[in-house]
């Protein structure tokens, strides 16, 4: 009787101690989660969703984060007009620690004017981040025909965009693949499925940074 209850007392100190240990652990390293917005170009155009450059990031993702959730909420055909309607239900739905912004193509070839592409990237931008989220904005290029001072503003836009909402960016997503048709679809703006895995590495190359910022769990 005498020896089991100091035993009991021990075990109690140990268990507490445990507790501490694993609230400790869990308030500094966590499971993250990953919202791409994107148009076609992050919603595998013409391919099968596993072939998409998210599916293969989130598959390299695993072998390190195995706990990681990325989520693909690109929409093909998809603005940043249309992404500012529904990205806060995205939010509120998925609570993502970081938020990939892939849009603007669709703007910039339907001409839309410059000012309100940056000023809708930022929009989203701060969305996600007075959701707590870091963001991740993935830069794109126009063909030239639109002519030299628009394509060159539109490029700037999203840099402009990043720099506004202290966002990081990949300054032109495409630019591992641009100058090679071989790596494009028959209509010559959607990458194929052999683009793909070359379309992953800078994104992750931002990306895991900020995922070791969050001290995600391994």
């Amino acid at each position: 009787m005498f020896l089991i209850q100091p035993f009991r007392y021990l075990l109690s100190i140990v268990f507490f101690g445990l507790a501490i240990i694993g609230t400790a652990y869990s308030a500094s390293a966590h499971a993250a989660s990953v919202l791409v917005v994107g148009d076609s170009l992050s919603a595998a155009y013409g391919l099968e969703e596993s072939e998409g450059w998210v599916a293969l990031a989130k598959e390299e993702l695993h072998a390190d984060y195995p706990t990681i959730e990325i989520v693909n909420a690109s929409i093909s055909g998809d603005t940043t007009e249309g992404a500012l309607r529904r990205l806060p239900a995205a939010l509120a739905r998925f609570n993502p620690d970081v938020v990939i912004i892939e849009l603007g193509g669709n703007d910039g070839l339907r001409g839309y004017p410059i000012k309100n592409i940056e000023r809708n990237l930022v929009k989203l931008a701060q969305l996600a981040q007075q959701a707590d989220a870091q963001v991740l904005i993935l830069g794109m290029r126009i063909p030239s025909n639109y002519g030299p001072a628009y394509t060159e503003k539109f490029a700037q836009s999203f840099a402009n965009a990043a720099n506004e909402s202290q966002s990081e960016l990949v300054p032109f997503f495409l630019e591992p693949i641009a100058l090679d048709t071989s790596y494009f679809l028959p209509d010559g703006i959607h990458p194929n499925a052999e683009a793909q895995p070359l379309l992953v590495e800078p994104v992750l190359e931002k990306l895991l940074p900020m995922l070791e910022s969050l001290k995600v769990t391994q």
